[in-house]
């Protein structure tokens, strides 16, 4: 029997043909969420999905849905020499007396439970505002480098800034320096050409993480890396929330510049930063960074009312899913005066928001501090839709005025702060990479906070009755977004 033999005879059983297909497809696809899904919700979406649109939603599922990213530990974390094992061994800090009062040192424990990176003492972490701070000081260290430098962001643009950044690492790569960048395949599509082009063609190590089956960009791709940081002969990183982008600087974007935070670290935690980029090299690449020159810290003799513990968090859909909810929720809980947040975009799920919640009515301050105005419209909507449930039960909800913060911050009783590529809402929280940094440190803490309240001095509190009086069908249109929130 030929080909056209057998497609006459199937002729007539191709419809119980597809359905066949389709129920298997369904049936597969949904034991596979019941199995592998943590999140109830996350769960019950992508069953009505699989179930309501029969075959079509078991292809999405299979694209979309599934997490492809490896879950064993790579090489990157490294076996230390044993004089490094003992110099870091001096380094943890067990004594929090002098950096904070004693009912935040249940922050470290839980740090200790939650991430692998120890709290390290002898760190000094430094503010940097925006573009017009930190892109100066980026081009600084990758001038001041000898031996190595990693460079890894979200963003990379192909525009003013951005390629003066790349011919910085050009020149170090010219000069003898090793050098190796990641950029999110996402995030390397947001401008065109891609700042890649530049970077291989002058002979850098670059690559792209996780590349996606669509060669478009994909404002609401999901798994992608959103971390930022910068490494230089190991000691010396800058890290927190900014892309590279030139609509962040006054010289370029006049009064229409971005405004967003990074920090300037220098100590021991420099080296988790840089185990952190190794292992995500690795994934991407395959190439596994040896000890020298990548992994050599040289201790530094820092002193002074600044130097402080920290450690680095790292966040993901892979073995460290969760870590920083799970730092947002027991700063919450252990917090006794004042708790200040600024977020770009807050989405957070009914457990956080049940914590903020929890925390206003115990008595403690809860300010949060959203854009006036959002660029991602939709994030925006949904953000409106869940105020109400904030505000209701005395949590402060603040409008900033001005051009847009894209800055994450959390301050907890002017002592400890939260800070780096985190946003608050389901992408940050369990579908992206994150780094952020945990800081014990009163002078950090004091100075982002009077920043937030300068922002709130500036801004407008939101209120019930504003809320209330926003047109019926502008709220119907809040709320169907929010359904579709952990999506966002």
């Amino acid at each position: 029997m030929d080909w056209q033999q057998l497609a006459n005879a199937m002729q007539g059983y191709w419809p119980h043909l597809v359905l066949a297909i389709s129920v298997g497809a369904s049936v597969l696809a949904t034991i596979h969420i019941a199995m592998t899904k943590q999140d109830v919700k996350s769960a019950i979406g992508w069953v009505a999905v699989v179930i309501f649109s029969p075959l079509l939603g078991a292809i999405f599922y299979l694209f979309a849905g599934i997490n492809r990213v490896r879950q064993k530990r790579l090489s990157a974390q490294r076996e230390m020499a044993k004089h490094e094992l003992a110099v870091m061994e001096r380094l943890i800090a067990r004594d929090l007396s002098d950096y904070a009062d004693p009912h935040l040192d249940a922050l470290r424990t839980l740090g200790n439970n939650v991430c692998e990176n120890e709290l390290l003492n002898g760190n000094r972490v430094e503010i940097l505002d925006s573009g017009d701070e930190t892109y100066p000081a980026m081009l600084e260290a990758i001038a001041s480098a000898r031996q190595c430098i990693v460079l890894q962001s979200y963003i990379f643009d192909h525009d003013a800034i951005g390629i003066k950044i790349a011919q910085a690492l050009i020149d170090a790569n010219n000069r003898g320096v090793q050098v190796r960048v990641l950029i999110d395949a996402v995030g390397a599509k947001y401008s065109s050409p891609p700042i890649t082009r530049l970077l291989k063609g002058s002979g850098i190590a670059v690559a792209r993480f996780l590349p996606t089956a669509i060669g478009i960009r994909l404002v609401y791709t999901n798994l992608r890396s959103h971390r930022k940081l910068l490494v230089v002969d190991g000691s010396l990183a800058l890290a927190g929330g900014m892309n590279i982008r030139s609509g962040f600087m006054i010289e370029f974007a006049g009064d229409n510049r971005a405004n967003d935070t990074h920090f300037k670290v220098t100590g021991p935690i420099a080296r988790q930063l840089m185990n952190s980029f190794a292992h995500d090299w690795e994934f991407t690449t395959g190439e596994s960074l040896p000890t020298t020159p990548w992994f050599e810290y040289t201790p530094q003799a820092l002193s002074g009312d600044d130097v402080t513990p920290a450690r680095v968090v790292p966040s993901g859909p892979d073995r460290t899913m969760g870590s920083n909810q799970s730092m947002i929720l027991g700063a919450l809980s252990v917090a006794r005066h004042h708790v200040r947040i600024q977020s770009p975009y807050f989405l957070p799920d009914m457990v956080l928001m049940a914590a903020l919640v929890t925390a206003a009515r115990r008595g403690v301050v809860v300010d949060v501090l959203i854009p006036g105005h959002n660029n991602l419209k939709l994030v925006g909507a949904a953000m409106e839709a869940q105020l109400e449930l904030l505000i209701k039960d005395g949590v402060r909800v603040w409008r900033t005025s001005g051009a847009f913060d894209h800055s994450k911050l959390l301050t907890v009783d002017n002592q400890w702060s939260y800070v780096g590529s985190s946003n608050i809402d389901p992408r940050s929280l369990r579908l992206n990479f994150e780094l952020d940094l945990e800081v014990y440190s009163r002078a950090l803490a004091n100075h982002l906070s009077q920043r937030i309240d300068t922002k709130i001095a500036q801004g407008k509190l939101v209120t019930l009755a504003e809320l209330q009086a926003v047109p019926f069908l502008v709220r119907l249109r809040n709320r169907l977004i929010w359904l579709v929130s952990p999506y966002l």
